[in-house]
């Protein structure tokens, strides 16, 4: 865009923007006298894309980054979407809208809640920053047409949010996605947008406070999850909201289940969308857990817990003297491993049980599920995904839903919340350490007699990046060369089955042609290994690179160390890792 174009739009945004500030932030830009010197060109390089996460983006003016503007079109655009589908319902049942500790959360949160309530859409709104859990949850509990969290989970300070619900509680999936963003896209210019303030809202009681009746109806059923009474509730629990909105919650929940000695860290206790203490609000972000680990070397605590920002998200330590800081973080699929086998071999065995984990998250869950004779499925990545398939299945098939995760440290119990949920996660795994405990045992314990019972599971990541048009390009080809020509050995492994989710096709070599698949199209290969092995290939969305995702199975003998057995996966990772990132080109 020219420098002239580019004056034109900023300053056609200046004259529909109701916000002064980002007015300001944009005259401030046009005064300088090299464009090319500010960001302003990325700002209207195109428009923040509304997809099944929402929207999420870089705080500041332009349409290319989160704004008031954005959240008021954003939101006309829901309403539309939502007075079609639902019709006056969708006045009358109203729409959840909760927020975070961010910077302009609460701001965007009323925002939002004008526009609708203009339109004679009824809000109920929470009165004070709260978990992401905790919206998903009140927009089932109040029967809402739909929910929205003005949120960005784990991303950096400069970041925020806005996650859309619908009315079964779970985040949006295609084509719902679709045409809410092209309501938006017709949406007129946010200043012309009529919007109520708080007191007119009030006054026409267009809006209602979440009240306390929400939570404790949350607590209630958080409480109701329990699958063992007993064990060692004397547990020492050190736990960190990372300057998130969990801390009140956590600790009230974690009182309610008889767990007296959990112990916050003071210095990021409370909510602080600056997070001083942390360079990267995300617990698997390396130095983000460090004040937790300190204090539970103080403390000689037996159970470490940290959320991300939202809560929504929950991570693991556990101690470990062969570790500098005295504790061993769990990985996300460590976690969901053990939290998958506690709750199907302790809770109750009724009914068809279900447990889903997303695809590029560890099969040792289902390896566990298979030998239990319990229904294991896998959804793409989001936990959209696995929320909306538990429910078809729940329904079409009359499954019972457990349990659910993905390795990016995200979880769900039952039926309580639609989406992770790392509040009852956290409880529930501080559970089964008291369980554990009450047996001698130790969560590394556990982990060390699943090995020994289903195999070694061990994840690893590598990504391939290019730059630029031409690096896409490449990128494309490679993705393209791995289906014109199938793999049948990586190394000397071989592979038994293929699974293209683009063609939506799973073809087991040697054995027929290619068979459906019901997993929704997108471009993703699954490389099925002999052993019980895995490679997925997936390319990023958003930026040139590709992942590969390789899942590596080894069978222990009975005498083995665990050292030796984790020492002989880590070869054999690293010789399937050069293999294939060779075969790939």
């Amino acid at each position: 865009m020219q420098p002239d174009q580019l004056r034109a739009v900023a300053q056609r945004w200046i004259d529909e923007d109701p916000d002064y500030e980002t007015q300001q932030e944009l005259k401030r830009l046009l005064e300088a006298e090299d464009l090319s010197a500010t960001d302003l060109a990325d700002r209207f390089a195109g428009t923040l894309e509304f997809g099944t996460a929402g929207l999420r983006g870089v705080l500041g003016a332009g349409p290319n980054r989160m704004n008031r503007a954005v959240v008021i079109r954003a939101t006309y655009g829901l309403c539309d979407a939502l007075l079609e589908d639902f019709k006056d319902e969708a006045r009358t049942r109203g729409v959840v809208i909760g927020y975070d500790g961010r910077r302009m959360s609460r701001e965007f949160a009323e925002d939002a809640a004008g526009v609708l309530a203009a339109r004679g859409v009824h809000v109920h709104l929470f009165t004070t920053c709260s978990p992401t859990p905790l919206c998903a949850f009140a927009a089932k509990k109040l029967g809402a047409v739909a929910g929205i969290m003005v949120t960005a989970s784990h991303n950096p300070p400069e970041y925020n949010g806005y996650k859309v619900y619908w009315a079964n509680g779970a985040q949006i999936i295609p084509p719902i996605d679709t045409r809410i963003a092209e309501r938006i896209a017709k949406a007129p210019a946010a200043k012309a947008i009529e919007r109520f303030d708080m007191h007119d809202m009030k006054e026409d009681k267009l809006v209602h406070e979440v009240g306390v009746g929400v939570e404790r109806a949350y607590l209630d059923a958080v409480r109701a999850l329990a699958v063992t009474e007993g064990g060692t509730r004397s547990l020492k629990i050190v736990y960190t909201p990372l300057h998130g909105v969990g801390n009140r919650i956590v600790t009230q929940a974690f009182h309610e289940s008889g767990f007296s000695f959990v112990q916050t860290v003071p210095e990021q206790a409370n909510p602080d969308g600056a997070f001083p203490t942390v360079a990267f609000p995300n617990p698997e972000e390396k130095g983000a857990m460090d004040l937790a680990f300190a204090l539970a070397k103080k403390e000689k605590a037996d159970l470490v817990l940290a959320n991300d920002p939202d809560a929504d998200r929950l991570a693991v330590a556990v101690p470990d003297e062969s570790s500098k800081t005295g504790y061993r973080q769990l990985t996300g699929n460590q976690v969901g491993v053990l939290l998958g086998h506690y709750l199907l071999t302790e809770g109750p065995r009724d009914g068809k049980r279900l447990v889903i984990a997303s695809i590029v998250s560890s099969p040792m869950l289902g390896a566990i599920a298979k030998a239990l004779g319990v229904r294991y499925e896998e959804t793409l990545t989001g936990f959209k995904w696995i929320a909306n398939r538990a429910m078809e299945l729940e329904q079409t098939e009359k499954l019972r839903f457990v349990f659910g995760f993905e390795e990016a440290l995200g979880y769900t119990i039952g039926q309580l919340v639609r989406d992770k949920d790392g509040i009852s996660a956290a409880i529930g795994f501080a559970e089964l350490t008291a369980m554990l405990r009450s047996k001698g045992k130790s969560v590394l314990d556990r982990l060390e007699e699943l090995y020994r019972e289903y195999g070694l599971f061990t994840s690893s990541q590598v990504t391939v990046t290019r730059k630029g048009v031409e690096g896409a390009a490449e990128l494309k080809a490679m993705m393209q060369r791995l289906r014109d020509k199938p793999v049948a050995l990586v190394g000397d492994v071989k592979v038994t089955a293929i699974a293209d989710f683009e063609s939506r096709t799973r073809t087991v070599l040697g054995n027929g042609g290619p068979q459906p698949i019901s997993l929704p199209k997108t471009n993703m290969i699954a490389f099925e290994l002999e052993g019980g092995s895995r490679i997925i290939a997936r390319p990023s969305g958003t930026e040139p690179k590709v992942k590969f995702y390789f899942d590596v199975r080894e069978p222990m003998t009975k005498d083995e160390s665990l050292q030796d057995a984790m020492k002989r996966a880590g070869e054999k990772t690293k010789k399937l890792e050069e293999a294939f990132v060779k075969l790939a080109g």
